[in-house]
């Protein structure tokens, strides 16, 4: 359930929502949401900007949905279709003890529900810390995706990497890290930015840039898990640092996967990695994750690669993420979990917590919805008794609602993890975890 939306609906325009949601960065301190931040919502047009809406944050964080208009949903069908699919929109942020920043397109895709974070600094922020960080934008700038802008195509690799020469290191096991740190352009640039972000941001952030959020399910999915794939391989042969490199990759198409610093996120594509985040692709008797490339099959060819396009016509005829995937990669292809989540205090038990449950994974995950209401106070404090009453329930679904999970009342996996991400950002306890 998310908030009623704003305005109504007055006529039979095809349109899109839009959700935007202001906090800290967790990337220099404890995430905390900022309320009683003043956004405002303009549309370009020939004779300049037209405001569309003026919304407040709430106590966490979040403005009421609006809907906007967008093309029609047809644009996304098919890869000949040269007309723009989305809507651009620019939405500045703006407080009283924060660093105004504008966010130049954001984009509105017909019957999906656009989610822009926007991470501000505040303004009493000492000098240090802000010259500090090179993630600090105060105009931010949207790209177009890379099914519809024109991007140089992926520059091919061998998709299993020599870990055996001399002096190269590998981590010892596959790990979802808590943070990736993108190189914005190719890797011998060396005075393009550095941006740290979380590892479900990132992969949330490139999977909203390399597909349509209206494409099928199990495309989406497919194309998720080869995106987390190729980013784990990156992460597990520490591909760049083993070069000298201080990131762990690069937003250039050419060499990586595309990413938009500050960029919206679509509400089918993040539902989606909050539920597959550690799932990676492997070939048997290889430790490492495959590196998974893929272009488009219609600007650019790439036999023995998935295509996006064709990833979506197997879509179309109702074929899951693990058929698409093998159709591409092979028959022997494999689909484990990540043994190791990074910057979490305790693993996900194995089976899902829901009402009438009891035990210590209970009371761990009371104790931390207890924490995380503290700076998101709409989620209601529980007892941390070790059952899993109907009270707890009402705070999950109030997580799961917050932070765009299905709305359940279970804790499943994507739950888990997604409690123990935010209990970890709020708290900033994985800076004292080994």
């Amino acid at each position: 359930m998310y908030p009623p939306i704003y305005p109504p609906v007055l006529s039979r325009q095809s349109t899109g929502s839009l959700i935007v949601e202001t906090t800290t960065d967790p990337a220099i301190g404890p995430l905390r949401p900022l309320p009683g931040i003043q956004i405002t919502v303009k549309e370009r047009q020939a004779t300049g900007e037209r405001i569309v809406a003026q919304l407040v944050t709430n106590a966490n964080g979040q403005t009421p949905v609006i809907q906007l208009p967008a093309p029609p949903s047809e644009l996304t069908e098919e890869p000949q279709t040269t007309e723009r699919p989305y809507s651009p929109y620019v939405i500045e942020a703006q407080g009283e003890t924060v660093i105004p920043i504008q966010i130049n397109g954001t984009q509105i895709f017909s019957t999906i529900r656009s989610i822009q974070p926007i991470r501000l600094t505040p303004s009493e922020a000492p000098i240090p810390v802000v010259a500090s960080r090179q993630d600090v934008e105060e105009n931010i700038i949207i790209g177009p995706p890379t099914l519809y802008g024109d991007y140089p195509p992926k520059i091919p690799e061998t998709s299993i990497k020599n870990t055996a020469t001399p002096g190269f290191i590998v981590l010892p096991e596959v790990v979802v890290p808590e943070f990736i740190i993108v190189h914005a352009g190719s890797p011998n640039n060396n005075s393009a930015s550095n941006y740290t972000v979380t590892y479900r941001d990132y992969i949330k952030n490139v999977a909203s840039s390399e597909i349509y959020p209206t494409w099928p399910t199990e495309t989406i999915r497919a194309n998720v898990i080869a995106i987390i794939s190729f980013t784990l391989n990156r992460v597990y042969t520490e591909w760049y640092r083993n070069k000298g490199k201080n990131f762990t990759i690069t937003n250039s198409t050419a060499f990586d996967h595309a990413f938009f610093f500050g960029r919206d996120i679509f509400d089918t594509i993040s539902e989606q990695v909050d539920q597959i985040f550690d799932i990676y692709c492997k070939r048997p008797g290889v430790e490492q994750p495959l590196l998974t490339q893929y272009c488009d099959g219609a600007k650019v060819s790439c036999p023995n690669w998935m295509t996006q396009w064709g990833s979506k016509a197997l879509g179309d005829e109702g074929r899951s993420y693990d058929e698409i995937l093998r159709f591409y990669y092979g028959e022997d292809l494999t689909f484990p979990n990540a043994p190791v989540v990074a910057g979490v205090p305790e693993s996900y038990p194995g089976t899902p917590l829901r009402l009438g449950d009891s035990g210590p994974a209970v009371r761990t995950i009371q104790e931390q919805l207890n924490r995380i209401s503290n700076n998101y106070p709409l989620i209601p404090k529980v007892r941390t008794s070790g059952s899993f009453d109907e009270a707890t329930q009402e705070s999950v679904r109030t997580f799961q609602n917050i932070f765009h999970l299905t709305l359940d009342g279970i804790v499943g996996r994507d739950t888990w993890y997604k409690i123990s991400e935010i209990y970890v950002a709020v708290s900033r306890i994985a800076e004292l975890m080994p």
